[in-house]
């Protein structure tokens, strides 16, 4: 019997044979691409989960490549962090690819096939950054997922073409930044695997090729997770992508970048390192700065995907102050990365939903402006509640998981004595009301002239994307339901526990 040991590397092995599998089976039959997309990431999550149950009952798994033991080889290493981020990012990609099938069939019919090849290296590349416990590996990775990035959205061509353009120039920059940080660190302590850093490099603490180290990683980072001021390239991204690729890039590719950072902050650097300066305190502001430009520029556009899109870079916002007020509060429920993880789960299943059924618009009627959507409540009743569901979500009515997110932050917030961060949150829960009203009146209080009630069913998009889109607006009111009641809390804990966070923290 295969040992559970074995499938971090058999996660990514697999994703990158498949999409050397699809290229060829595209050539004999392009209908082949698809299926053979959708087993491989199916069975990818049904590892993911193995290996979360692993985790969370037996311990961290490390997996040494080659028999080489670190830090001489490339070590895998899968703890409760990656292995959480490795479900929901496999989910998210099971959800996207089940609905690319009739929307890439329209949006790209001579494109299927490289479609899906990229598309499975996109994935390939997320787990592997996910799963990896070497620096250097996880610089090849995101490297990966990020030349499969720039294709997939270049994909739709005309204007997308630009907007892959500025991705690739700025994503370059951010991977160049951290691969210095790398070299850096290397320079100083010979070693690549990221728990040998970890024990190296406390007493360099106050070297400065340490520090610029850190500071490029930081902006690296920054930019690859889109977080403001350094997320100009996320709106004409996110705006021209196939929909499907607007929610992965939403959903879990800047969120993967996210945890990148997590991993650097705490499993390389330690805790002990970031309390030595006011790294947080810095970054929390210039989050909550991020929080409210997002929101105004949000407010400011009328083609929804660029809206959801500068909404995305005001949950960027609400995951990095949450980060940053990781090392403040020690609360069982809202201390340490609770918060933080739990929002990065709640923002893959929000707006994960809503590029959905942004892109179920522009399938049936090619839609993009916000005041082109009059009547389509009741064109398309399934659609449009799920895009309200997921929008409530978004504002933070209870007991959705944006409620959660929201209220677990101000609590955290009010723990650290940062007042200013809880008005923060609810200005912005006030203009995410603002903008995503905008769209809910044109859905359903708007008629146009001469507009008959007629059966809606025929009006609908087909199963194969509106199952994928009811699920995750179901699971915005699910999960959400699930963290008030406390049930997946144990396996936030364990990461605190990990780290010396919340209250697992010393005194």
């Amino acid at each position: 019997m295969l040992s559970v040991e074995h499938l971090p590397v058999l996660i990514v092995v697999i994703s990158l044979l498949s999409a050397f599998t699809i290229f060829i089976a595209g050539w004999l039959n392009k209908r082949f691409c698809w299926f053979i997309s959708f087993a491989t990431i199916l069975v990818q999550l049904v590892m993911a989960v193995f290996i979360l149950h692993h985790v969370l009952t037996v311990g961290t798994i490390h997996y040494w490549l080659g028999g080489w033991s670190p830090p001489w080889g490339i070590e895998y290493v899968v703890d409760a962090l990656n292995a959480y981020v490795l479900v929901i990012l496999l989910f998210l990609a099971l959800i996207c690819v089940t609905y690319s099938k009739r929307s890439i069939a329209h949006e790209l019919p001579y494109k299927i096939v490289p479609f899906y090849t990229v598309y499975q290296l996109l994935v390939t590349g997320l787990c592997g950054v996910t799963v990896t416990g070497d620096i250097f590996n996880m610089y090849v990775f995101i490297e990966i997922f990020s030349l499969s990035a720039y294709a997939l959205i270049a994909s739709r061509g005309k204007i997308a073409l630009k907007a892959s353009f500025t991705y690739l120039v700025l994503g370059s920059i951010g991977a160049c930044f951290f691969l210095l940080g790398i070299g850096f660190l290397y320079s100083v302590t010979g070693t690549l695997n990221m728990h040998d850093l970890s024990l190296l490099l406390p007493p360099l603490y106050g070297n400065k090729i340490v520090l610029a180290a850190f500071g490029f990683f930081t902006v690296g980072l920054s930019i690859k997770m889109a977080l403001f001021p350094l997320h100009t390239w996320l709106p004409d991204a996110h705006s021209f992508a196939p929909s499907e690729i607007s929610a992965m890039l939403s959903g879990i590719i800047i969120e993967v970048s996210t945890y990148a950072f997590i991993r650097v902050c705490f499993s390389v650097y330690t805790l002990n390192f970031i309390k030595l300066l006011p790294i947080f305190d810095i970054l929390c502001w210039i989050a909550a700065l991020g929080i409210i430009i997002g929101s105004v520029l949000a407010i400011a556009q009328y083609n929804l995907k660029r809206m959801l899109a500068y909404s995305s870079v005001s949950q960027m916002g609400y995951i990095m102050l949450a980060v940053g007020l990781s090392t403040s509060t020690h609360h069982a429920l809202w201390g340490g990365l609770n918060p933080a993880l739990m929002h990065i789960l709640n923002h893959a299943l929000m707006k994960g939903c809503l590029f959905l059924v942004a892109g179920a618009f522009i399938y049936k009627a090619d839609l993009w402006n916000i005041t082109d959507f009059t009547g389509l409540g009741r064109k398309m009743p399934y659609t449009c509640a799920a895009f309200v569901l997921a929008a409530i979500s978004m504002i933070g009515v209870p007991p959705t998981v944006g409620f959660v997110s929201k209220l677990y932050i101000i609590l955290a917030s009010l723990e650290a004595g940062k007042f200013i961060f809880v008005a923060v949150m609810l200005l912005s829960s006030l203009l995410n009301l603002v903008y995503f009203w905008r769209v809910i009146e044109m859905l359903y209080m708007r008629r146009e002239e001469g507009e008959e009630h007629s059966s809606s069913s025929k009006n609908e998009i087909p199963l194969s994307m509106l199952i994928p889109v009811l699920t995750l607006a179901s699971l915005c009111i699910i999960v959400g339901v699930l963290w008030l009641t406390e049930i997946p809390i144990p396996i936030l804990d364990q990461v605190n526990a990990l780290f010396g966070l919340g209250r697992y923290a010393t005194p």
